[in-house]
């Protein structure tokens, strides 16, 4: 029954009104009734007695015949709601209103503040009671002349009966005050509820939608904020799902492309030798140099995969050594200045011959730097130019890896570091399988070292490695 989330804010704002509220009332109720209702009714006994005392001031014979003071009560009958009767010095009763008391006439009677009333002093007694027939007020107001003795005591009674109108209509407004709190405190629950309900719904959608591979559009942004930020993780989540996916296609794409280009020709070589090209020397030497530079591509492309399958992972070891960055570079781009002249780019070097030592992989490192110099040879047109530079300071070395290519539009220039991502210039990025920047940032990074590019649309990119320095 309880299952559900908006019940249960119904019910958690209904609990504590239906405790609390009640608890509260019953409480207020007893205290207006008692120190108001009770109190008001004693101040308006009080008064009443007064008056009496000053109307009989000159009559204390009333105290002294029983009948002329009932008739004189009698007479006073319907100018009050409270029960009057007249009490002598010595307590007995002498005459009375109430026909419940009419057999006590003559008799004493016994009063909490008897004593008082006798010296001269008006007495209050207030009580709370249930029961209807329960006096809840009396007062005794002393009657005499001026400041004479005291000749007889006006007694003035209030019985809750009298009364209950009252109290009711109190009690009446509180049912009613905690009623309509109840009916509010269950409006605000379910509106708060439907307000949790609705977000959480198509987050619960949302992800079972994923899991189920269905596309859906992003989530909006609503409710409190642990909602909006539930909300906003679950869209991130779709994006990256939807960059997972884009990646999974471009691989396969890639894959298709990148495998079947060297297998065509490695085919096409073979079949050539069965037909007979392996009788002609030259050719059959042409060919296998071929097959061995298109397998040669096929062992680069499987090493790439099982390099970034391998950080997917958190396999990646390398094999720490000191490097000497002034011996090590300048081999590096030993394979590489043939390539660029044969290209007719112009090629430029600046390498110190006092750059610091430092611990690193030098192959896993050879193999980053490979990546930055194979694009930027690749990707620079004819008659451009390549230029490696290196350095050292703040504790770091840095190998910087500049061309006058096609250059990287702002919004790729992160994006080109993502796995199989290929940019939209058709200049910059017209084959491979997009995973040579990718390798190349996290071999850096796992040297602890950075990658940085600076590049501008048709002004050439800049690639600069960031190395710690360490002793040798």
């Amino acid at each position: 029954m309880l299952r559900s989330l908006r019940l249960r804010l119904i019910l958690s704002h209904l609990l504590p009104l239906l405790l609390v509220i009640p608890l509260l009332g019953t409480v207020l109720v007893y205290e207006l009734e008692t120190r108001v209702i009770l109190t008001n009714l004693a101040s308006e006994l009080t008064g009443e007695g007064k008056i009496l005392a000053v109307l009989t001031a000159n009559e204390p014979y009333l105290w002294q015949d029983p009948l002329f003071a009932q008739a004189f009560l009698a007479g006073l009958a319907g100018q009050t709601r409270a029960d009057i009767s007249l009490i002598d010095v010595h307590g007995n009763l002498v005459a009375t209103t109430d026909p419940a008391q009419t057999v006590d006439i003559g008799h004493p009677v016994a009063l909490t503040g008897l004593k008082k009333a006798l010296g001269g002093n008006v007495a209050v007694d207030t009580s709370y009671s249930q029961d209807l027939g329960a006096q809840v007020a009396d007062v005794l107001v002393p009657a005499r002349n001026g400041s004479g003795p005291v000749f007889g005591l006006i007694r003035l009674t209030h019985r809750l009966s009298s009364v209950y109108g009252q109290f009711l209509t109190l009690r009446d407004i509180i049912a009613v005050a905690v009623l309509v709190a109840l009916a509010l405190g269950g409006a605000t629950g379910a509106v708060l509820g439907l307000g949790l309900e609705r977000p959480l719904d198509q987050v619960t959608r949302a992800v079972n939608g994923l899991a189920t591979g269905s596309e859906s559009e992003l989530l909006p942004e609503e409710g409190p904020e642990e909602l909006r930020q539930l909300t906003r993780a679950v869209n991130h989540l779709k994006l990256e799902l939807r960059n997972l996916e884009e990646n999974r296609r471009h691989l396969l794409a890639n894959l298709v492309h990148e495998l079947g280009r060297p297998l065509g020709a490695l085919r096409s070589a073979i079949q050539a030798l069965l037909s007979g090209g392996d009788r002609d020397l030259k050719m059959r030497r042409e060919l296998l140099t071929g097959m061995n530079e298109e397998l040669t591509i096929l062992q680069h492309l499987v090493e790439d995969l099982a390099q970034l399958h391998s950080q997917s992972l958190g396999m990646l070891e390398l094999d720490l050594q000191a490097v000497a960055v002034s011996e090590w570079l300048p081999a590096q781009l030993l394979p590489w200045r043939p390539v660029a002249l044969e290209k007719r780019l112009h090629w430029e070097t600046s390498i110190p011959s006092d750059l610091p030592t430092i611990r690193a992989d030098p192959n896993r490192l050879a193999h980053a730097f490979g990546n930055l110099l194979s694009n930027a040879v690749k990707y620079t047109p004819s008659g451009g130019s390549v230029s490696v530079a290196a350095g050292a300071e703040d504790q770091e070395v840095w190998i910087r890896v500049s061309d006058s290519g096609p250059g990287i539009a702002p919004e790729e220039q992160e994006r080109i570091f993502t796995p199989f991502y290929r940019g939209r210039q058709p200049r910059r990025f017209p084959q491979g399988m997009g995973l040579g920047l990718t390798i190349a940032r996290d071999l850096v990074v796992a040297h602890g070292g950075r990658l940085e590019l600076e590049s501008s649309p048709g002004l050439g990119s800049r690639f600069t490695l960031h190395l710690p320095c360490s002793p040798a």
